[in-house]
C-alpha cells in the first residue's frame, strides 16, 4: 500500500463515506430525534448525495445525482468543492460545520496531488480548527467536535511517531469512535441539544456519529482491513 493518499484516494474516501451515510441514514436521524431536530440523517445523506454528482464514474448510492466532471488542480481544490456543496445543500447546523470543515481540509491541502501522512494529519488539524472557530465548540460540549478533536490528535501524534499510513488511519478512527461513545453521559452546552439541559444526556450525539463514519471510511477506503487483520497489527 502506498504510503500517500491520492485523489484517487480522496474520491474512494467521499464515495465511501456518501454509501456509509446512506446506510446509516435512518441511525442518524434517530439520534438527532432524541436531542435535536430529528433531520440529521436525512440532511448530511442529501449533502452527500450532491457530492456525489460532482465526482466522476459509476457506483454512487442509488439516486445520486448524475456524475459530474473531477476538478484537475489536486486534492485541495476537490475538498473545497466538498465543502461548498455541504454549505449549500445540508441543513441546519450540520451543513455549515462539515463544510467548513471540508472548505478548511482544502485550503490546507491547496496545491497538492497527493498527501503524506504528516499532510493528511495537518490538513485535519486545519479543518476541525476551523469547525471550532465557526461552532464555538470544545471537547465535552456534546458536539462533533468530542470524535474530530481526538482523531486530529491521534493522526498529528501518528504522524510524529513515523506511523504507517494505515495505522496512522485506523488509529485516528479509534479515537474518534471512543470521543463519539463519550458524549453519551454528556450534558450538551451547545446547539440545539443544549436547550434539553440535563435531559441531553444519555444520548449519544448525532454529529459526533457521522464524524466517526468520515474517519471511519478514510480508514476502510485508504488502509482496506480491519485493524487485527493488517499484517503487523
Amino acid at each position: 500500500m502506498s504510503e500517500k493518499v491520492t485523489q484517487e484516494g480522496v474520491i474512494a474516501w467521499l464515495r465511501a463515506f456518501a454509501a456509509a451515510v446512506a446506510a446509516n441514514r435512518e441511525y442518524l436521524t434517530d439520534l438527532d430525534a432524541a436531542i435535536g431536530d430529528a433531520d440529521h440523517g436525512i440532511n448530511m445523506d442529501r449533502g452527500m448525495r450532491a457530492v456525489l454528482g460532482k465526482l466522476p464514474g459509476a457506483g454512487e448510492p442509488e439516486g445520486a445525482d448524475e456524475p459530474g466532471e473531477l476538478s484537475q488542480e489536486g486534492v485541495g481544490s476537490l475538498l473545497k468543492t466538498v465543502g461548498m456543496t455541504l454549505v449549500s445543500t445540508v441543513g441546519g447546523a450540520a451543513g455549515p460545520l462539515f463544510g467548513t470543515l471540508f472548505l478548511e481540509m482544502g485550503k490546507a491541502a491547496d496545491g497538492a496531488a497527493e498527501l503524506t501522512v504528516a499532510q493528511w494529519a495537518a490538513m485535519l488539524e486545519a479543518g476541525v480548527k476551523g469547525v471550532q472557530a465557526r461552532g464555538k465548540a470544545e471537547l465535552g460540549d456534546k458536539t462533533m467536535i468530542d470524535a474530530l478533536v481526538p482523531a486530529a490528535q491521534a493522526l498529528n501524534a501518528a504522524a510524529a511517531g513515523g506511523l504507517s499510513l494505515a495505522d496512522t488511519l485506523w488509529g485516528a478512527a479509534e479515537a474518534a469512535e471512543q470521543g463519539m461513545k463519550a458524549t453519551i453521559p454528556l450534558v450538551a452546552r451547545k446547539g440545539r441539544a443544549s436547550y434539553l439541559g440535563e435531559r441531553s444526556a444519555g444520548h449519544q450525539d448525532p454529529g459526533a456519529t457521522s464524524s466517526w463514519l468520515l474517519m471511519q471510511t478514510a480508514a476502510e477506503a485508504l488502509a482496506p482491513g480491519a485493524p487485527a487483520e493488517r499484517p503487523g497489527a
